[in-house]
């Protein structure tokens, strides 16, 4: 049977921080994407991690929008923007730039025509530890994950721009010296079932990343079974290898492997984490790229379609032996070998071509009226 599906292959940008925006452009088109989710994180931010800033920020106008618009339908290409941050813990003057990033990049998506041209913004809630260690820790995240995105939300609905959250859990954003690994707070389903409930607009939805949920031992199928698939927007394509290790059964599954006094762990022979993101015993992967992973992508993919998804499969390129080695060819393989193992699941047969997109519409050239930037005090 002929496979009628037609969902579009993005590329995340995160992976091609030294990369200008053209150059980003003529990648994409190498890969064989339909689409990047550009990262413009603030370039004084204080992660070390993600640092690609595709689009400058403080100077965005309308005019930019359309020689923006005009450059990806040039290309073919589609696009959304995002920068992913604690939103509502860490250190709090870093968390209000953090906040008043986030609505400078909703009034961008705003500029670049919004839902009507699927424009979303990608973001983290963060979590706030001081809150989370004290009784009802969790609720009282929940409080303050209203508390600040209320009004944000209200913001973005206003413009006709969806702010989407990762549900990555960011187990290694503070240091392995701390107990607990739960840094963001839509790291678990029931939390975004929360979330929405607590905030019911339809300005905010998701980027699922199955890959998050193969570590914390979830099936990525039983996740979307159970999730509003309305509100998810965009699928990450990262995989995830579960590692059987000494260290898992040092530590087990369940918790995060724990730091303790280095000379104590040698004489005991126990392993302890080697940097901030060594606590679950798992390899990052692209599918398709270098070995097998831990889930079942058809079945997955197959569950997604059942249920009505309909967005961009966006490649997110945080393999060991791709993004991570430093070199640009393999990075680039890793996207391609991606693509290709999407195809036969997300595009049709198409003869003489084999699996192959077919193009949907151009981005619209927005009639939006310039707005000036705006701060969470003003809101």
């Amino acid at each position: 049977m002929t496979n009628k599906r037609n969902s579009a292959i993005w590329v995340m940008s995160s992976a091609f921080d030294k990369l200008t925006l053209p150059d980003l452009v003529d990648t994409t088109l190498q890969i064989g994407a339909q689409g990047i989710d550009l990262c413009v994180f603030r370039r004084d931010g204080s992660r070390q991690d993600h640092t690609a800033t595709h689009l400058d920020y403080d100077n965005f106008t309308p005019d930019t929008a359309k020689i923006l618009i005009d450059r990806f339908n040039m290309a073919n290409l589609r696009l959304s923007l995002g920068a992913f941050e604690n939103m509502i813990g860490g250190d709090p003057g870093e968390r209000v730039r953090n906040q008043n990033h986030l609505l400078k990049l909703i009034r961008i998506a705003y500029l670049l025509g919004g839902d009507g041209n699927d424009v979303k913004v990608g973001t983290f809630v963060g979590y706030n530890h001081e809150l989370g260690n004290q009784a009802d820790g969790f609720q009282k995240n929940l409080d303050e994950y209203r508390r600040v995105f209320a009004p944000i939300i209200r913001y973005a609905e206003d413009l006709g721009v969806t702010i989407l959250y990762e549900n990555c859990p960011m187990e290694g954003w503070r240091s392995a010296s701390y107990t607990t690994t739960y840094n963001n707070l839509p790291g678990v389903l029931a939390a975004r079932k929360l979330m929405y409930e607590v905030i019911p607009s339809r300005a905010h939805g998701e980027i699922y990343d199955p890959s998050h949920d193969v570590w914390q031992h979830n099936d990525p199928v039983d996740v979307v079974t159970q999730t509003d698939i309305s509100r998810v927007h965009r699928v990450h394509v990262k995989a995830t290898r579960n590692l059987k290790t000494e260290a898992r059964v040092d530590w087990g599954g369940m918790y995060p492997m724990q730091l303790v006094d280095a000379g104590l762990a040698k004489r005991a022979g126990v392993a302890i984490p080697t940097n901030d993101w060594d606590r679950h015993h798992y390899e990052a992967m692209l599918p398709g790229f270098g070995g097998s992973d831990s889930m079942d992508w058809r079945a997955f993919v197959d569950k997604l379609f059942e249920k009505g998804f309909h967005g961009p499969f966006e490649i997110e390129n945080e393999a060991r032996n791709s993004k991570d080695t430093g070199n640009l060819a393999a990075t680039v393989q890793g996207y391609e070998a991606a693509v290709k193992f999407l195809a036969p699941m997300v595009w049709g047969l198409q003869e003489d071509l084999g699996y192959s997109y077919l193009h949907g519409s151009p981005l619209r050239t927005p009639a939006a009226a310039n707005i000036a930037v705006t701060t969470i005090d003003r809101l």
